[in-house]
């Protein structure tokens, strides 16, 4: 039992100090790297959380928040090497050095890439690694999205102009009220359980997953609308 929980310990610290490395590379005004300090927050309070037993099932957390994870730092790669991520991540990386676009835009075009898409993805991710129905994940996938309801909050205090830039803060804030992390976290859940339930169906599947990924894209295009 402590060994299985030493190494699940390190899974989420891990993946936080692959995000801790991206950060060394970027500019802090890079689009990306803005978003992946949002992450790497994330990640160490949910490590922290789960370190304290705040999730009713440890080893499913772990596995949920890592395969979570590896889906941002596989499109982040990507993007480094010049390849094509995911098309939900395509905007936040062909913006992400344009002026017109603000700190609080990039924090939440990279969470609604990562949440309305890859979550989804990393829930059927965990259920085929513990063997286990989306239903088994459902109270630790809810501790999870607390944790990111409770930072978006933190995320539009912190990155929202002041009001010194009000003629740019009201169209903003307009623009980025519109979206809603709880709403999105809502409609991943329900993506995962229909894409568990045609896991069997691989066409099906697949074409959902890339209409999926292109209409989250759409989403992330638009929450990063440049500002003069």
């Amino acid at each position: 039992m402590v060994r299985m929980e030493q190494s699940t310990a390190v899974g989420v610290a891990g993946v936080a100090e692959r995000m801790r490395a991206l950060a060394a590379r970027w500019p802090a005004r890079d689009g990306v790297a803005v978003f992946n300090r949002v992450y790497l927050a994330v990640t160490e309070e949910l490590e922290r959380r789960i370190a304290r037993g705040e999730f009713p099932d440890r080893r499913a957390a772990t596995t949920l928040a890592v395969l979570f994870a590896e889906r941002y730092l596989a499109a982040a790669g990507r993007a480094e090497s010049g390849d094509r991520p995911p098309a939900c991540w395509r905007p936040l990386v062909e913006y992400r050095r344009h002026p017109g676009v603000r700190p609080l835009q990039f924090a939440l075009a990279g969470i609604n890439a990562h949440i309305g898409h890859d979550l989804a993805l990393a829930v059927v991710d965990t259920c085929r690694a513990l063997d286990c129905a989306p239903e088994a994940l459902e109270r630790d996938f809810d501790r999870v999205g607390e944790v990111l309801v409770l930072l978006e909050e933190r995320i539009r205090e912190d990155l929202m102009p002041g009001p010194d830039l009000l003629e740019v803060a009201d169209p903003l804030t307009h623009l980025v009220g519109v979206w809603s992390l709880e709403r999105a976290r809502d409609a991943a859940w329900s993506a995962a359980v229909l894409l568990w339930g045609v896991r069997e169906l691989p066409r099906l599947a697949e074409e959902f997953t890339e209409r999926l990924d292109t209409g989250v894209g759409l989403v992330s295009r638009c929450l990063l609308t440049p500002w003069p």
